[in-house]
Order: structure tokens, then C-alpha cells, then sequence
């Protein structure tokens, strides 16, 4: 999984990333000075406020532009300003932040504009962050406003009840003090929200289009028009997608690096004006295979290198011979995302809170054999996971030891003590009340899930546990998931910020129904999560985390799979390239030299 971001959050498949393709293969004909990457699972929306991928994220941030991003050379991830106009004015108690939007930047020409470009002002954040509390929007990133912004519960209250949101209703605390200040004021401390404003989910829409190209979901799903460095140019659906560069974006310069180790990177790049690359050639390309071979033949200038075939490319953590003499390089990022295998608790089977259903998921955790995922399915390119909190953010403790062992012994131990035993000798274990077990997890038609599934039964055999499959593409499993009906299904949620906030908010009970897909409902998780985000980050909040990796784990809610490593692969014609954290495409700093 490359991820959330999304850029802000998002929800990827773990193992694979997949949607049928009628062909996987790449323009035979790219446009000169195009900068041509593939991606493994197709996109869903173009809608920022509405998408909860990472792959279409992707594509939006780089047509929308929020106010802040991260400085493209500095690490630890540094604030900077982009549509903002400075640093946002945050009060001392950490409640009321007030932002001035730069003058003169637009949204790109559009029929609903009179074909003109539209000034971007601050009433079109207003507008834009009041879509996080529409009930039709149906965000997956309510939580951001949610018992937080002053008088956003009774919006909310008011827009549940009638189904609709009032958008001329004024919120107490979400205001444009004039045409290019936004204020806004929380009830209580908000040390995270800084980092929210990098995200595409804060970035502005705007209002007219929404109002004329809105589905009943009040979505703009394939009509995106932004401000920020592209705009789309071609789309067909699941299978290529084109970005140009947007001629009015504001005079953004490529930065020049302070550490001397990135002068080459930025070599004869530095202060020139972005987008460097006037073109990006997106294909959709499921399987791992075809998308290594594209980038063998020169078709694509990315890659990033399905860990499945990293022994075909790699001796270790080097590229192997044939690959650096031909001027390729190699990127490699412990990946800041949370991968895990959701147990849905409100399902029959392994839901529920009772002590038999607590040790059946348990037992499943015990007994998967994720050493073998490291070394098999990952070829080594991961390394085991300790904590909720992502590798790269805020209260990540690289001290702490592997969250979840591989011990099948313990796990049979566990299912015979709480009564699923094998009552009619098939091999298989009924439950304590002698009907059938049977656990269904869901996957993609992949190649790569395939063979995940065939761990998953390996390791479930060798339990005792059946095990079946639901198929389904990435987006209707989405869809399945968000209604609750999957009863298991590995994820990963890549996180675009230092703020490992919205991490723990995916156990939220509050989210139940948008991001909580494990429809975890537990009081002292929730009492603990509302804690956490009135802290800064530190040992305080950090403590607090602890103890809800814990509560995750100790009620067998996700299996916590490994944390990757990501490897991507650079043709030698690409330059100003430098793997972010929190920044994984920014195609406007890219350079194709033919």
C-alpha cells in the first residue's frame, strides 16, 4: 500500500489494491514531457469532503489545494504555507485558529463560473468545511468537527434529524471574518487541527458547483473543480486518468533545500516555477506483475514495487545490479500506516463482547502466521507492528515490542477452553453450542489477495477454523463495509499527517457506520479517544494511546498486520524526486527530462 494519504486518510487494501481491468497496459503513445505512474486499484470519487481512498485522494489533492502542506525537503515533516497567506494564528489555549487566505488565487474556468476562472475567498472554506457535517455528504472525516467546533453538534443535531444540512445557517464557531480570514473556534484545546488543514479533505470546493453537479448525496463525484497545480484533462473510469497542468495556479517556486545531501535532487530545479511536469498519465493496472514489466520497458516512470516481487528487483535493501546500472534508482520509507484485518462486531459470528466470541478472534490472532506474510507475501519488505500509531507521527514509541505473536499452540488451547471444538471429527471445530463455524473474510479477486487468502486458510486449518472467501471488487467491498456487512477485511489507513488522531478515531464509536468499520462500541475507548484529542502531543497523550492499542488488542478487534517498507523505483529521465512521509505524490516537483 503506497496511502491516505490520502494525502488526509484513507482507506487502502492491504495486500492488494484491485479492480478488473479490460486491459493493463499503458499509452502506447505518451504525450512528450508526461510524467506516467500506474496505480493498482481504481479511483472512487473526485469529491474531497467525500473520499475515503487513498488512490483518488491522490488525483484530488492535486487538482484541489488546501491551506498548508509540508515542506517537500524538511524531516522531520515541516508546516508551510499553500493557499494560506502564513502560518495560521493559533490563540495560547489551542481553541481558535484564524487563517488569512492568499489574494488573487482561482478555481479553474467552468460553465457554472460563466466559463471564467472564480476568485477562491474564505467563505468557500465556510462552505466547504460545513460539508464534513452534511448527513448526505456522508463524511468519512466528521469527527474533525464533530464535539469539537462550537455549535457544529447542534448543526449536526438539526441536519440528522431533517436529513439535510442547512449551509446559510450560521455555526458559532466556523466564520469568514472578511474576505480572506477564516476563523474558527473549538470548544476545547485542538493541537491536531494544524494538521488538518494540509489535507484534501479541508480543502475548498465550490459552492456553485456543488449546487449544479451535486448527486443526491450532494457529491461531485466526476466533476472536480479546483485550485490547485492540475485540473482533470481525461477519465475513464477504472482504467486511465490524465491531469494537466492548471495555467491560472498561483507562481509557486521549487524550493531550494537546506540539507546539502538533497543539492542534487534540486540541481538546476530550484526556483524555477511549478508544475515542473505539465502532464501526469495515470493507468490502472491491478495486477503486480504488469505494472513491474510496464516500468521494465520504460512505460512508467514510478513505481512503487509490489512487495510480492521485491526479491525480482531488490538484494536486501539494494537495488540489484541490472536495475542500478541502467541509472534507476531506489527510494525506501518505513510507510507511516496502519495496516490491520478488521473483525466486524456486530457480526454473529465473530462479533459480540461475550467471552467466547473475545477468544475466537484472539485465537485467529494467535493463529495467523504473519512471519510468514513478512517473509513470503512481503519478501521481507515489512517488519512486525507494535502499536496503533503510525510509524513517522506523533506518539509512535519505536522501543515498543511486536503487538501480536504467531503462536498457533496457545490458540488451540484457547478454542478448546471455550468450547469450539471439532465435534464430528471433519477436522474443523463447531461452535460451543455444536453448530457449524464457518468465518467469512472478505478480499478482492487479486492475485495478491489470493494468496493472502491462501495464508489465511492455512493458518485458520491449522486451528481448526473454515474459513471461506467473499469476492467482490475493492469498490463494492467499500460499500459492503460501510454498511456493516463484511465480517472481516484487511485494510490498510495511510496516514497523511504527523497526527496520529484519526488512527484511533477508526475505533471511535462514534464513526460506527463511516471509518469505525469494526463497529467497535466501548466506552472506555471512546472516554479514552476524547481525552487524547484535548492534549498535545507528548507523554500524556501518548500514555493514553498506549492504553487503547492495548484495549484494541486485549478484545481482539483488528489482527495489527506488519508495517511496510515501501520501495519505489525512478527512471533516470525523472528528476526532483524526494519520497515524503506525509507527501507521497507531488507530481508538480517532478521533472521528465527526455
Amino acid at each position: 500500500m503506497p496511502p491516505a494519504h490520502l494525502a488526509n486518510l484513507g482507506r487502502v487494501a492491504t495486500l492488494a489494491f484491485a479492480l478488473a481491468l479490460p486491459s493493463a497496459t499503458v499509452s502506447a503513445a505518451p504525450a512528450p514531457n508526461a510524467i506516467r505512474v500506474a496505480f493498482p486499484v481504481a479511483e472512487s470519487t473526485f469529491d474531497p469532503q467525500a473520499i475515503g481512498d487513498n488512490y483518488s485522494t491522490l488525483v484530488a489533492i492535486a487538482i484541489f489545494e488546501p491551506l498548508y502542506t509540508y515542506d517537500y525537503f524538511a524531516r522531520p515533516a515541516k508546516l508551510v504555507p499553500a493557499a494560506a497567506d502564513g502560518m495560521p494564528q493559533v490563540s495560547a489555549d489551542l481553541t481558535t485558529y484564524t487563517i488569512r487566505v492568499k489574494k488573487g488565487q482561482h478555481f479553474t474556468a467552468d460553465p457554472v463560473f460563466g466559463g471564467k476562472p472564480r476568485e477562491l475567498t474564505a467563505q468557500d472554506f465556510v462552505y466547504s468545511w460545513k460539508r464534513l457535517l452534511d448527513p448526505k455528504v456522508r463524511s468519512y472525516f466528521v469527527h474533525i468537527f464533530e464535539h469539537r467546533l462550537a455549535g457544529a453538534d447542534e448543526a449536526l443535531a438539526k441536519a440528522r434529524a431533517s436529513g439535510r444540512l442547512d449551509y446559510d445557517a450560521p455555526i458559532e464557531g466556523l466564520t469568514a471574518v472578511d474576505r480572506y480570514t477564516i476563523r474558527v473556534r473549538f470548544t476545547e484545546p485542538y493541537f491536531g487541527f494544524r494538521h488538518w488543514l494540509t489535507t484534501v479533505t479541508m480543502a475548498p470546493v465550490a459552492r456553485e458547483v456543488v449546487e449544479k453537479y451535486g448527486d443526491a448525496s450532494n457529491r461531485v463525484a466526476e466533476h472536480p473543480v479546483g485550485t490547485g497545480p492540475y485540473r482533470l484533462a481525461e477519465w475513464r473510469r477504472s482504467q486511465r486518468i490524465v491531469l494537466e497542468a492548471n495555467p491560472g495556479w498561483r507562481d509557486e517556486r521549487y524550493p531550494a533545500p537546506t540539507d546539502p545531501a538533497d543539492a542534487a535532487i534540486a540541481k538546476g530545479l530550484a526556483g524555477r516555477k511549478l508544475p515542473l511536469v505539465p502532464r501526469v498519465e495515470i493507468s490502472i493496472i491491478e495486477e503486480a506483475q504488469p505494472r513491474l514489466l510496464a516500468f521494465d520497458r520504460g512505460d512508467l516512470d514510478l513505481l512503487e514495487l509490489p512487495g510480492d516481487l521485491a526479491s525480482n528487483v531488490l538484494d536486501g535493501d539494494r537495488l540489484k545490479p541490472a536495475y542500478a546500472k541502467r541509472g534507476i534508482t531506489l527510494a525506501r520509507l518505513l510507510e507511516p500506516a496502519l495496516n490491520f484485518t478488521y473483525f466486524n462486531l456486530d457480526d454473529p459470528v465473530v462479533g459480540g463482547m461475550a467471552p467466547e466470541k473475545i477468544a475466537l478472534r484472539r485465537a485467529m490472532i494467535l493463529g495467523y502466521d504473519r512471519d510468514t506474510e513478512i517473509r513470503v507475501l512481503r519478501s521481507g519488505q515489512s517488519v512486525p507492528a507494535t502499536q496503533i500509531s503510525p510509524p513517522w507521527t506523533e506518539g509512535f514509541d519505536p522501543k515498543r515490542p511486536p503487538l501480536q505473536k504467531f503462536d498457533p499452540v496457545t490458540a488451540r488451547a484457547l478454542l478448546d477452553r471455550y468450547g469450539y471444538r471439532d465435534r464430528d471429527g471433519d477436522g474443523y471445530r463447531e461452535t460451543p453450542g455444536g453448530t457449524p463455524l464457518v468465518v467469512r473474510k472478505a478480499s478482492t479477486p487479486s492475485a495478491v489477495d489470493r494468496a493472502s487468502d491462501e495464508l489465511w486458510k492455512k493458518s485458520m486449518d491449522a486451528i481448526g477454523i473454515r474459513m471461506a472467501f467473499i469476492k467482490h471488487p475493492w469498490p463494492e467491498l467499500m460499500k459492503m463495509a460501510e454498511g456493516g456487512k463484511l465480517p472481516m477485511w484487511s485494510l490498510g489507513w495511510i496516514v497523511a499527517t504527523p497526527d496520529p488522531d484519526s488512527a484511533y478515531a477508526l475505533l471511535y464509536s462514534r464513526q460506527i457506520g463511516m471509518m469505525n468499520d469494526a463497529r467497535l462500541n466501548l466506552p472506555e475507548y471512546d472516554r479514552l479517544y476524547e481525552a487524547s484529542r484535548k492534549l498535545a502531543d507528548g507523554p500524556e497523550r501518548n500514555a493514553l494511546y498506549a492504553q487503547m492499542t492495548d484495549l484494541m488488542n486485549a478484545y481482539g478487534v483488528w489482527e495489527v498486520s506488519p508495517s511496510r517498507v515501501s520501495n519505489w523505483l525512478v527512471q533516470p529521465r525523472v528528476k526532483g524526486f524526494k519520497r515524503h512521509p506525509f507527501l507521497q505524490h507531488r507530481w508538480q516537483y517532478y521533472e521528465v527530462v527526455p
